[in-house]
């Protein structure tokens, strides 16, 4: 009767979960713009030195060309995320031990933020200027505070959200994030990429390219005071001791926590198994990630608004995967919620192997029509892996009190950014080896279902204790 007692008092504060979001959905908006332009400014500008073309020759000149640079891309954008790999654990752990007036994670927070959207809207300009050093140096340090900002923002939902209840916060979490998302790609499908890309250069106007870096760096600033001046983490902390000491007992683990020992054996292999599969599957969807934008010009030779409204269908897919995964959760355990969410992503991939240019010329830049079936792809993949996200993280958080939750949120994104680091050069190599765009999404299908098949063998399936949500108006509950 006493632990039913307890279980009835653990509420989900849905309002207050949705302002912790601000700081996903800064995250989010910074890498959306990140991701969807930066590997073609890499390619563009790599292309035009090593063959002494025109940035309007590049897109009619041998496809190889285009696909012998993507190595160097996949380097570039290896050795951000490399960075990030040493950085995150670092700051995680840093921040688990910062006593600070305004709280432990808030510091990093904000000085992250700050440093980043300053240095954000040089990336294009340098660009502008053919300055590759200029750009790359630029794009490190974004990088470089990104990573002190996101750490500590994403352990700031788990250190105010008893265990048992962090499933369904993520998916709101999750969803600001989208949001944030959805904000860079609207800018994407008003300012877009190719029609710059195309242009000669002499006519390129910089502020196609300059705007959507300016306002993602303000929409990040504003995000940023919104979390700051609404969660008062040192307050919530006292306030939420009672709750959190509840959630350790509800815990969805084999073993419980204890701090005093060292990680029981059967906690550490489900560790470290959640861990390789992710591995796996952040391979897998940070290829199609990071090259999407030049599989739609290039191999495609559609316009990259294209790319834009993919991305809008995903996010759309996406939202409603995180709006249900907690839901599911409760119903199935996470373990299966996850192999569900791998299970739909590789069907997905399958059908993609299958797409391929549709040689229907439309408009005066002699781009081609965009086949339909990969809004298709995008859709099931953005529902997908929103399931495989939303359970992830909880899960790895579980294993651990909390008083290590920035070191544990630093072995996720070790695993995710060690993923991210390898995968843009491999798949740049294979590029270069094997010469066809098609290597894209088989590569991607293969990752996943090497995923699938770890994370199902080696993790357990430990359903959560059944708590109580706040529903309706009684979300928008302020304490």
């Amino acid at each position: 009767m006493k632990e039913k007692k307890a279980v009835n008092g653990l509420k989900l504060n849905g309002k207050r979960t949705a302002l912790i979001g601000f700081a996903f959905f800064g995250i989010l908006l910074l890498w959306q713009v990140y991701d969807s332009w930066c590997p073609t400014f890499l390619t563009d500008i790599f292309a035009r030195r090593m063959y002494g073309i025109s940035s309007a020759e590049l897109k009619t000149s041998s496809p190889e060309n285009i696909l012998k640079v993507q190595w160097l891309v996949g380097i570039i954008m290896a050795c951000d995320n490399l960075a990030a790999l040493i950085l995150l654990p670092i700051f995680g752990s840093l921040s688990d031990k910062t006593k600070s007036p305004i709280g432990k994670r808030m510091p990093y927070i904000l000085t992250g933020t700050f440093v980043a959207a300053v240095a954000f809207p040089f990336i294009p300009l340098f660009f502008h200027k053919n300055n590759i050093a200029g750009m790359v140096i630029m794009m490190a340090i974004v990088l470089m505070f990104m990573m002190m900002y996101r750490n500590p923002a994403v352990a700031l939902m788990p250190d105010i959200t008893p265990k048992p209840l962090r499933a369904k916060a993520n998916g709101i979490i999750n969803i600001m994030g989208y949001f944030g998302g959805a904000a860079a790609t609207v800018l994407g499908l008003f300012l877009t990429l190719s029609d710059y890309i195309n242009a000669s250069d002499e006519t390129r106007n910089v502020w196609t390219i300059e705007i959507p870096f300016l306002v993602a760096s303000v929409l990040m600033v504003i995000s940023a005071l919104v979390l700051f001046f609404t969660i008062k983490e040192n307050k919530l902390a006292e306030e939420l001791k009672d709750e959190m000491a509840e959630g350790e007992l509800l815990a969805s683990v084999e073993t419980p926590v204890d701090d005093d020992k060292p990680m029981s054996k059967a906690n550490k292999t489900m560790l470290l198994a959640i861990l390789a599969a992710e591995f796996l599957w952040f391979m897998s969807d940070n290829a199609i990630g990071t090259y999407i934008g030049n599989y739609v010009i290039y191999y495609l030779q559609s316009s990259s608004s294209k790319t834009m409204v993919l991305t809008i269908l995903g996010g759309l897919a996406s939202v409603i995967g995180f709006a249900t995964a907690g839901a599911i959760a409760d119903k199935i355990g996470r373990k299966w919620t996850i192999s569900t969410g791998l299970g739909i992503t590789f069907v997905s991939l399958i059908i993609m192997c299958f797409t391929r240019p549709t040689g229907k010329v439309v408009g005066d830049l002699g781009e081609f029509s965009f086949p339909t079936l990969l809004f298709v792809v995008w859709a099931i993949k953005g529902f997908g892996m929103a399931l495989v996200h939303n359970c992830s993280f909880p899960m790895v958080v579980e294993l651990c009190s909390s008083k290590k939750i920035g070191k544990f949120t630093g072995f996720y994104y070790a695993a995710s950014m060690s993923a991210q680091t390898v995968t843009p050069i491999l798949l740049g190599l294979i590029f270069r080896a094997s010469g066809v765009w098609g290597a894209l999404p088989i590569y991607s299908c293969i990752l996943v279902l090497i995923s699938f098949v770890v994370f199902t063998s080696l993790v357990k399936n430990i359903k959560a204790h059944k708590v109580a949500n706040v529903k309706g108006l009684e979300a928008l509950d302020n304490d």
